[in-house]
């Protein structure tokens, strides 16, 4: 198996992608948009989620099919992404429709990025709705990772975190892809070392090619976060890493909720510690349905395991992409580590 063309989200097939943000207020928010409605599913395993229309993909609840998956800085503020983002595409001619009306589903996650340098005093009028439309306009196949989009102000234990993607080519045909704004309370690399957690997994030097120490440090077993080490002050939703994870391969709402399940196992693989009661780690799993699957129980568990694999290396090149901007509270994995 390798990387697809781009290494993006996007080459699974029907997909598009869009990033805005302001460099000001240091956020930003991310679209994913199906070029037809699509099945999705979330597993949500971090204690502090923030969250819009997502109780809706649970396999039992009766929408079978969303218009677009919106992943927001702003702690709760960046929520009115999902509405930017939903009248949008409602202009468009996307949507739901109940009689005459067409309604875009457009579920929504949130990171918080409050306390990274930038100038959060919107008053009355926080700017996540406008820059949710933004992002409708700029989706393409191509989109900028690192300090882009929703992880355009994320931070993680030491380092600036930011937004990655990956993707893969499945054995038994069919592809998978990852997409998700790094921004968590533990570390995405071992101890203060320039070696990611996610290294077994990287494909073609995409994350600086290091692999692992040859020599574990003895801070590889101590929990470091951002209380630790002082970068953010003890309190409940300041951190969390949110994205989604996309195949062609055709699933019900049932498997992709089970798929969603296993890929979080690819956040336990590139961070230290994942799912706690601060971070809201959450997981979209959406399939555009371009591909049947031969033998379903054997490729739904084999996609559930390269979904996880294909998740770290989207985290570890989140963070090893970002970039350096004016008032940033930590430093990027270039500026401490070198451009390796």
């Amino acid at each position: 198996m390798s990387p697809t063309p781009r290494n993006l989200i996007t080459d699974v097939p029907g997909l598009k992608v869009g990033n805005a943000h302001c460099e000001k207020t240091k956020s930003g928010v991310t679209v994913l948009i199906p070029d037809e409605q699509a099945v999705a599913s979330v597993a949500i395993m971090g204690g502090a989620p923030g969250t819009r229309d997502v109780a809706l993909l649970e396999p039992e609840q009766t929408v079978n099919a969303i218009d677009a998956l919106v992943l927001s800085g702003g702690s709760a503020f960046g929520l009115d992404a999902g509405s930017g983002a939903q009248v949008r595409l409602a202009e468009l001619g996307k949507g739901f429709s109940v009689g005459s009306a067409v309604i875009p589903i457009t579920p929504t996650a949130i990171l918080f990025d409050l306390l990274n340098g930038g100038d959060k005093s919107w008053g009355r009028n926080p700017i996540y709705r406008e820059m949710g439309i933004e992002a409708v306009d700029n989706a393409a196949d191509e989109f900028e990772l690192g300090t882009a989009g929703a992880g355009f102000g994320a931070t993680t234990a030491d380092l600036k975190g930011g937004l990655g993607s990956a993707s893969l080519a499945l054995p038994r045909g069919g592809t998978v892809g990852a997409l998700i704004a790094v921004n968590a309370l533990g570390r995405t690399t071992i101890g203060d070392t320039p070696y990611f957690w996610a290294a077994p997994s990287e494909q073609h030097e995409e994350f600086g090619g290091l692999g692992w120490p040859t020599e574990m440090p003895g801070m590889d077993r101590t929990v470091q976060t951002k209380f630790t080490l002082g970068t953010i002050d003890l309190s409940p939703n300041t951190n969390t890493t949110i994205g989604v994870v996309a195949t062609d391969l055709i699933l019900t709402k049932s498997e992709a909720k089970r798929i969603a399940t296993a890929a979080h196992d690819g956040y336990a693989r590139a961070l230290w510690p994942a799912h706690t009661p601060m971070d809201g780690d959450l997981l979209f799993v959406i399939s555009t349905g371009k591909r049947k699957m031969q033998e379903p129980m054997v490729e739904l568990l084999e996609l559930g395991a390269y979904a996880a694999q294909t998740v770290s290396r989207a985290i570890a090149r989140g963070v090893y992409s970002a970039s350096k901007y004016p008032d940033d509270t930590v430093p990027t994995w270039k500026c401490q580590h070198g451009s390796r």
